[in-house]
């Protein structure tokens, strides 16, 4: 099979320019309707990597996503959620991005072109073969990414990817492709909008659904979520009355004393 960049592609719109504010909106949310449509295709491709994440870190391992421009911030962004949301180390879940830190507000010339640099980033977190690599990148051509992780592959490194287009560089490389085929952007070639749409859905389910897995969710609440402010602390006072059918002060006392849903459940229960 061929490798097309369909991201690349010219937009199904022209002049742009021309069209009234509310054409301009009802066409990019006409475009953004087929995202989720896309993802369900690749939901069997998604699995797979989602059994070998869980995997990794039932065993202690890792989970690194790397990525360059959008596809690195939004790595970073899955990533920073994960410790509140779930309450699980910040050192489980990482997000590494061409150009470091200051590449999550500005952009960083040509960051993404470096063939070495990805690799050495994993090393700097003392990447192992217990973790496991998730390389993401519309284009699926980003040499930043695609050399990181056929490195990985050479040192028994798990590696999957998100991509955006059929058959690319990236997926060929990673043992675990994840391929959401999200066509033309409005704006040809801006990647930000339906790919970066279709990879945060990615990202959304295979790290959701992997904290289930791993017993970070109790019925369908956040039962380990850090308590880091006021909404949080009255949503955790609910959560322990709900589960335990108890009175609001009783509850509070209990959350005060824990410091966490789950610990105040298994206080009252024990």
């Amino acid at each position: 099979m061929t490798f097309e960049k369909t991201t690349e592609k010219d937009s199904n719109y022209n002049h742009l320019e021309k069209m009234a504010t509310l054409e301009i909106l009802k066409n990019i949310n006409k475009e953004d309707q087929s995202v989720p449509l896309a993802v369900e295709k690749a939901i069997p491709q998604i699995e797979k990597l989602v059994q070998q994440v869980v995997l990794k870190l039932k065993n202690n391992g890792r989970l690194f996503y790397i990525g360059a421009g959008t596809s690195g911030r939004l790595g970073i962004v899955d990533a920073s959620e994960c410790p509140p949301t779930f309450g699980v180390s910040p050192n489980m879940v990482i997000g590494l991005i061409a150009g470091g830190d200051k590449a999550i507000r500005d952009a960083v010339e040509f960051a993404e072109d470096s063939k070495d640099q990805g690799w050495k980033d994993l090393q700097k977190n003392n990447i192992t073969n217990k973790d496991i690599v998730i390389g993401i990148a519309a284009s699926g051509t980003t040499p930043y990414v695609i050399e990181a992780l056929n490195i990985c592959n050479k040192n028994n490194i798990i590696t999957g990817c998100i991509t955006c287009n059929k058959n690319s560089p990236l997926s060929n490389v990673a043992k675990y492709p994840i391929e959401v085929i999200v066509g033309p952007e409005f704006v040809t070639g801006s990647s930000r909008m339906k790919a970066g749409t279709a990879q945060k859905l990615v990202l959304n389910m295979l790290s959701t659904t992997t904290m289930i897995k791993l017993k970070r969710v109790k019925g369908n609440k956040m039962v380990d979520m850090q308590l880091s402010n006021n909404k949080l602390v009255n949503r955790g006072i609910t959560m322990v009355m709900q589960e335990l059918k108890i009175d609001k002060e009783t509850a509070q006392k209990l959350l005060e004393k824990n410091k966490s849903v789950r610990a105040s459940i298994n206080d009252y229960l024990k």
